[in-house]
């Protein structure tokens, strides 16, 4: 009678860990690979939005880049908002309303920002004028001493 006891305990063991589910180990290793790919996709979009904002300390970094205590806590915001379902945009406007437009490590091409991204186009045009302007007389001061 003892075999048909432990045979019977045994089918309930079974049952009863097919009826309650995975053991906690199991639970944890299946959670964890569901949540793999979530974590690397708000990590992928921390990184992105850390990428634009300026570090308040490195002031030329960005906070993806910066090794500072102050980045990596301002990259743990980006990171909660983000879980918590706010767009880019508005993780970004909440630094602004926070740090002011400076906090943008490319601010938005409008009113007096928008300087800062025609004077390169100016520059490089005018530039290229004086270039034409020289050769020009550099090429009309040769033909002159020739004839």
């Amino acid at each position: 009678m003892r075999p048909a006891l432990r045979a019977l305990a045994w089918l309930l063991c079974i049952a009863a860990t097919t009826v309650a589910g995975p053991a906690p180990a199991e639970s944890q290793t299946i959670d964890t690979a569901s949540q793999a790919p979530k974590d690397s996709v708000l990590e992928a979009r921390t990184s992105a939005v850390a990428a634009q904002l300026r570090c308040p300390v490195c002031q030329g970094l960005s906070l993806q880049d910066s090794p500072s205590e102050l980045a990596q806590s301002m990259r743990a915001v980006v990171r909660d908002q983000l879980a918590q379902g706010r767009t880019p945009d508005e993780v970004k406007a909440y630094f602004v309303s926070k740090y002011g437009e400076w906090i943008l490590l490319a601010p938005e091409p409008r009113g007096f920002n928008l300087v800062a991204y025609a004077v390169p186009f100016f520059v490089v045009l005018a530039g290229g004028a004086l270039i034409v302007i020289a050769v020009r007389r550099w090429t009309s001061g040769e033909r002159e001493s020739t004839v």
